[in-house]
This record gives C-alpha cells, structure tokens and sequence, in this order.
C-alpha cells in the first residue's frame, strides 16, 4: 500500500512538471516572437538565457520517469501516461531549443523589419503563439478537442511555411545581395515549420494516453 501511494504521488510529481515545462516552453516562444517581430534583443538574449532553465527541467522529468519505472510496475494506463510524458518532454525541449535557435538570428535581422513582414513572417510567429496555445491547454486538459485544433493549425502553419520559403528562394534568385539576410529568413521559416511539427507529436501522444491508440501519421477523426 505504502509503495502505491509513493506511486500516486510520483506520477502528481511528473505531471505538474510536464505542465511546468509545457509553460516555460510557451514563454519562450512568445518572447521569441515579440522579440523578432519587434527586433528586440533584450529579449532575445532572455529567450537564449532561460534555456539553461529548461534543459535543467528536461533532465529532472527523464530522472523522475525512471524512478516511476523502478517503483512498480505501472498499469496499462500508467504505462502510457510515462511513456507519452517522455516523448512530450522531449518534443517540448526541442521546441524550446528552436526558439533560442530563432533568437540567435534576431540581431542579424533587426534592420530588415519591412522585409520580414513583407514575407509574413511576423504572421506565422503569432499563429505559432496560436498554436502553442492550445497546445499548452492540451498538456494541462487532455481534452481531446485541443489536440485536433493543434494537429489543424500546425497543417496551415507548414502550408504557409512552404509558400513562404518559396518566395525567399525567389528573393534569393533576383537579388543576391540579400542572400545571406534571406538564408536567415528562410532558416527561421524551417525552424517555425519544424515547431509546428512538435507541437503536432505533442497532439498525437496525448492522444494516445487518452484512447490508447496510436494517430501517429494520420489525421483526427
């Protein structure tokens, strides 16, 4: 009895910091965002520093998924629930790894506002905002209803990012004096589709905690 109740409080442990990380990650994309969108690089050094922060967090959830596992054997549900938490935190720090990736490339850029919002890149940042969004209430809910809005809302950024990246090519190909500029570009465009991609793996594992089905490569009913 004594070992389940350890068990019980464990698995509250692991919970709340998956939530915890889910919500440092949020921050940074926001700060991330404003920060391009606004060239500011105070900000950006912020996102850059807080990511000592989460890598320590992302270590502490995988040491607290393996002490569940060494307590006792986990039911079916339980299983899923570890197995899913360790999968999240790791699309959850890669997400917080593009960020800082993001604002590394934000001081190279902060003359070239017009430019980035002429190629809508401000826009895409804000529906990724969006995105996380939902993906944060997905992680704190498991209401399923989240996770097909995620999985919907990360299609069109990728779609949009696709266009996107399109142009900058042409960018490149008419004026080659901007080609470095427009190779950052289209390297934070890569990084937003990518985001989007996580925050799709995110969707797909919560849902497999809640219905025990794998959705993996395949769209919501």
């Amino acid at each position: 009895m004594e070992n389940h109740r350890i068990f019980d409080t464990e698995l509250e442990r692991l919970t709340h910091k998956v939530i915890q990380m889910c919500s440092q990650v949020n921050l940074q994309l926001v700060d991330v965002v404003h920060a391009l969108n606004n060239s500011d690089l105070a900000l950006a050094k912020k996102v850059i520093n807080n990511d000592e922060f989460i890598n320590n967090l992302d270590i502490k959830i995988d040491k607290l998924c393996q002490k569940i596992f060494a307590l006792q054997q986990p039911v079916a549900s339980d299983l899923r629930y570890i197995i899913s938490s360790l999968k999240i935190n790791n699309d959850l720090e890669r997400i917080g790894d593009h960020a800082v990736n993001i604002a590394k490339k934000i001081e190279s850029l902060q003359d070239y506002n017009q430019l980035i919002e002429k190629l809508k890149i401000d826009e895409i940042g804000e529906k990724t905002i969006e995105l996380f969004s939902d993906v944060f209430d997905l992680v704190v809910t498991h209401d399923l209803v989240f996770a097909e809005k995620v999985i919907q809302k990360a299609y069109e950024i990728k779609d949009e990012c696709e266009e996107i990246a399109a142009k900058i090519m042409d960018e490149m190909m008419l004026q080659s004096e901007v080609v470095v500029i427009a190779a950052n570009i289209l390297i934070i465009t890569n990084l937003y589709d990518r985001i989007s991609s996580y925050a799709t793996n995110i969707a797909e594992s919560i849902t497999f905690v809640v219905k025990g089905e794998i959705v993996k490569h395949k769209k919501l009913d």
